[in-house]
């Protein structure tokens, strides 16, 4: 039986739609921490550490943070510095631009696997007002609790908040101001809630996460 020309082109249209489909739903390869060591050997090694367990207070621990959280980082951190959603940083700026997409999946997997590092909260004085604004938030200034998004023990929840358990007080102090001021602009929620912090709150309950475990 012969298939008229018209019936074959509508065919093989299909057959491209349905072809490019697939290909489009196909799932992403499986990111390598393997190679992700690699890459972060040569690249993050000198200011995060081999295994993500930062030495300088100003620079985070990557440790068993969550990969998605990583992998957005670096897509922020690679978008110019006027765009909306960037996070500004020259020399994060300069890294991320390096790195492919599958790249970053491949480093946020390497840490994701690195064991958590546990902190310790150093300034006693403050310890109740950081448990207090990180267990119950500051009701009568919309302050939520950060327990509410970060897990009591700071573990985060993955793909949608950061584990800040045992991460510098240093660094998480300045990204609250950094939100607070308007200078890290690539999280609407974190500007909203650290705009209404005062500093002595911000270093508060930063120490206090930083013994979190």
């Amino acid at each position: 039986m012969t298939v008229p020309s018209g019936c074959r082109n509508a065919l093989l249209a299909l057959c491209l739609v349905a072809c490019a489909t697939a290909s489009a739903q196909a799932p992403a390869p499986r990111p390598d921490p393997a190679r992700g060591q690699q890459i972060a050997a040569g690249a993050c090694a000198a200011c995060h550490g081999p295994d993500g367990n930062s030495a300088l207070p100003a620079n985070p621990r990557l440790n068993g943070q969550h990969a998605e959280y990583l992998v957005k980082q670096l897509q922020d951190y690679a978008l110019p510095a006027d765009h909306r959603a960037a996070r500004v940083n020259a020399i994060m700026a300069g890294f991320a631009a390096t790195l492919t997409p599958e790249d970053r999946r491949h480093v946020a997997a390497w840490y994701a696997a690195q064991k958590p590092m546990r902190g310790e909260a150093r300034v006693r004085d403050t310890l109740e007002l950081g448990q207090r604004i990180y267990r119950a938030g500051i009701p009568e200034r919309k302050v939520p609790a950060c327990a509410g998004c970060h897990a009591p023990n700071g573990a985060g929840i993955p793909s949608r908040y950061p584990r800040v358990g045992g991460q510098h007080a240093e660094y998480t102090a300045a990204q609250l101001r950094a939100f607070r001021d308007g200078t890290r602009r690539n999280d609407l929620s974190m500007a909203q809630i650290a705009a209404r912090l005062s500093e002595a709150e911000i270093k508060a309950v930063s120490d206090f996460i930083a013994g979190l475990r």
